[in-house]
């Protein structure tokens, strides 16, 4: 696999760099605390955070952070997205590791900011055409942001190689059995396989890979952002998503990469691969690096703009 201790240096160069950017960004007056979750005088886009502990997870002790969105909906329930870290926050352990949507790729802007728009450059940190930002504010325009309960789970670095098909049989029947179960009992959840979506970044992307590939029956829509993969697995995943679409004809599959991402080449080849197999899937490449920046921006917003509106 392409070195993914090179992508973890960068990413937390970028961090850095990123978070020295974020302090100078405009946006409305009110701003998230630390932990991602924004105040309660904020009129959209508020979250409640709750931990879910699990004793016996897949591999050991885990946590999964909860946010859930304070502003219901009609209905009163919301879909659910299951996002996936990168590697950096699997070297982290389960209590810190788990939060890595939350304090490391700061969501909760991200969702406070799709809840008010339009989204300006500096909400994407400068890293998307202006092309594709009037695109996602179409999108908007079109499908306004209504919330998702999004369930972070701590992923450790366990997916390597061809080890990773078996040790993606163990996450998934985590993910499908015991974390999605207590969720939908807990949370003001929809709680149907249809309003259901799995995605994640990097080392994350492919996690969701497996997991929504190898149990398609539990979820309506799958994405990956920059997935970590190589060149000579795409013909594997691509005949794993192929028996997924068999199983549940409807289930949405999406590929997010950019022009600086280490795994542009896998992800094109592995599109290329669901092409020839005909399996209809959705392929961006958009601008920007494989870093926590792209994480905080572009990354965070396509990711809860395209699963808010097909999951519903």
């Amino acid at each position: 696999m392409k070195s993914l201790v090179c992508v973890l240096a960068l990413g937390l160069c970028a961090c850095g760099k990123a978070r020295a950017r974020d302090s100078a960004r405009p946006g409305p007056p009110t701003q998230p605390s630390a932990s991602g979750v924004t105040p309660a005088s904020a009129p959209l886009g508020t979250l409640r955070e709750s931990t879910f502990h699990f004793e016996h997870g897949p591999f050991g002790p885990t946590e999964v952070i909860a946010l859930v969105p304070d502003d219901a909906p009609p209905s009163g329930r919301f879909p659910v997205l299951v996002a996936f870290h990168g590697r950096g926050e699997s070297l982290k352990g389960p209590l810190l590791g788990a939060r890595g949507w939350v304090d490391d790729y700061e969501l909760g802007t991200t969702i406070r900011r799709l809840a008010r728009p339009p989204l300006v450059e500096d909400d994407l940190l400068g890293l998307v055409t202006r092309e594709r930002l009037t695109a996602l504010n179409a999108g908007l325009s079109a499908h306004p942001y209504r919330g998702l309960i999004v369930l972070c789970p701590y992923l450790p670095d366990i997916l390597r190689g061809s080890r990773a098909f078996e040790e993606g049989k163990r996450l998934s029947a985590f993910v499908v059995e015991e974390l999605l179960p207590r969720a939908y009992r807990e949370l003001p959840a929809i709680g149907t396989p249809a309003s259901t979506g799995v995605d994640g970044v990097s080392l994350g992307g492919r996690a969701a890979l497996l997991v929504g590939l190898l149990r398609p029956e539990a979820f309506g829509a799958v994405g990956a952002l920059q997935p970590a993969l190589d060149d000579e697995e795409a013909g594997r995943f691509a005949d794993l998503a192929g028996l997924a679409r068999k199983k549940n004809p409807g289930l949405r599959l999406r590929l997010l990469t950019s022009d600086g991402d280490y795994f542009l080449g896998p992800t094109r080849a592995l599109d290329h691969a669901l092409s020839s197999r005909g399996v209809a899937h959705q392929l961006d490449v958009v601008t920007g690096p494989h870093s926590y920046e792209f994480n905080r921006g572009p990354g965070g917003y396509e990711m809860l703009a395209f699963h808010d509106s097909v999951l519903r």
